[in-house]
């Protein structure tokens, strides 16, 4: 049974799970065994790439995917199923097979970021939880690997905890990790993923002293001379003066949260280097998001921290991942692919395979997606999909820091068109082998 420090993630799913699961219990087909994958028809408009993020935390979740006493009891006492149904669910453990790309993996439309293979009863019911996991860590990953990219060596700083939801929060706060982040300011993300935190004063305690130099003194007397001051609070030149007056030139660095940040950062920057402060560095904050980080790149700057943009996804706060059914056992036994034709909407059948095809430079060229057998490599070519899960034992845990440095190896394979911020394709296109009778419902649309 699941304690009360670790609760169920059972119920972080859709009604309507539970009530297939009811009928399909019923009616025999429950126990088919059934392919499930999750994946992105398209990137949102602009994006050359998405990064993948959350796969550590939906197995997590998947461990903890159990229908309890308290939790089977809810469900009876609302109805939701019947009573075979809850003593179906009160059995559940997941059994099958589960591969999918690594944290801090690269996708694009149609990659199968996860393969889930079992009965039609227990992969059916993690939709909703993968989905939930999976599309908001990865749209996070993916604005922030633009940011990463186009700070270039500068450190990024995640700092947007009181900008989203407070679980969202320590979610983001991994996910900006995997992409290239280097802290977090969020303490329970540090304290659940290990990943390093950093912070030093707002605004308040500048204001909450007498002077500016009464909370510089405050400030450097409990951190050190390498902490970061706020600077802007009142006059910018006056502050750097007093800064530099409390601490002589060993501050670490200041931080300029308002403005005209090019032209400010070279005014302090001109300042700090007068006062013989050359080895001070210069942290810009205040909303910032890609677009701003890359016309900062010729700028005065050491570092840039980045809260609501980051959080948010920057304008696409989900990746557009779906959860879809694409192969079944048939009544004789064999396994037969399945999709949907919906318009705008169309799924590929068949079980899918994955490689990152590659030049002898190793700079990526397509996405090979197999359809029903895995396509050749053709000697420079990357396996995306790895086990996660082999018959209901997580085998695909990784830490933080192996998924971070995943992704920036796994980013320099692209081409250097997937750095652009400007509209455009995918920065390689997907193309199927295989059982494939159909064109490609992923490519470009034509403009004309």
């Amino acid at each position: 049974m699941t304690t009360s420090a670790e609760p169920t993630t059972a119920l972080l799913t859709d009604h309507y799970e539970l009530t297939m699961l009811q009928a399909a219990l019923a009616d025999g087909t429950a126990h088919r065994r059934s392919v499930f994958e999750l994946f992105a028809r398209r990137l949102p408009d602009g994006r050359r790439y998405g990064v993948v993020a959350g796969v550590n935390r939906l197995l997590d979740a998947l461990e903890r995917f159990r229908f309890d006493e308290a939790t089977v009891s809810f469900l009876r006492e609302r109805g939701v199923v019947d009573q075979a149904t809850c003593d179906w669910l009160a059995d559940y453990r997941f059994s099958g097979d589960i591969s999918g790309y690594a944290d801090g993996e690269i996708f694009f439309p149609g990659s199968p970021v996860l393969v889930v293979e079992s009965s039609f009863a227990e992969a059916v019911l993690l939709e909703t939880v993968f989905l939930s996991i999976l599309n908001h860590d990865s749209a996070v990953a993916s604005a922030a690997s633009r940011m990463t990219w186009w700070a270039g060596g500068r450190p990024c700083i995640e700092m947007g905890s009181r900008r989203t939801h407070e679980e969202a929060a320590v979610a983001s706060a991994l996910a900006a990790y995997i992409a290239g982040f280097a802290t977090t300011s969020n303490l329970e993300a540090a304290r659940r993923f290990g990943i390093p935190s950093a912070g030093t004063a707002a605004h308040s305690f500048t204001l909450l002293h007498d002077t500016e130099r009464d909370a510089f003194v405050s400030q450097v007397d409990a951190l050190g001379k390498g902490t970061t001051l706020l600077i802007d609070t009142y006059d910018l030149t006056e502050a750097v003066k007093t800064a530099i007056e409390v601490t002589g030139t060993e501050l670490g660095a200041v931080r300029l949260d308002s403005g005209d940040l090019p032209s400010l950062a070279g005014q302090v920057r001109e300042q700090l280097d007068a006062l013989g402060a050359t080895k001070t560095r210069i942290i810009v904050t205040s909303d910032l998001d890609e677009f701003q980080i890359a016309a900062l790149a010729p700028a005065s700057v050491d570092g840039y921290g980045v809260g609501t943009s980051l959080v948010t996804g920057s304008g696409y706060p989900t990746c557009g991942f779906v959860y879809k059914l694409v192969a079944r056992e048939d009544a004789d036994g064999t396994m037969v692919p399945v999709a949907k034709k919906s318009p705008d909407k169309i799924s590929i059948g068949g079980r899918k395979y994955a490689l990152r095809r590659r030049n002898r430079q190793g700079v990526a060229e397509a996405e090979v997606i197999g359809v029903g057998e895995a396509p050749v490599d053709d000697g420079d070519d990357r396996v995306l999909l790895k086990p996660l899960v082999e018959a209901g034992k997580i085998v695909g845990r990784t830490t933080p820091e192996e998924s971070q440095a995943h992704h920036l190896k796994v980013r320099d394979e692209l081409p250097r068109s997937a750095s652009q911020l400007s509209r455009g394709e995918p920065a390689i296109p997907t193309d199927y082998t295989g059982d494939m009778n159909s064109r490609n419902p992923y490519a470009p649309r034509s403009t004309m």
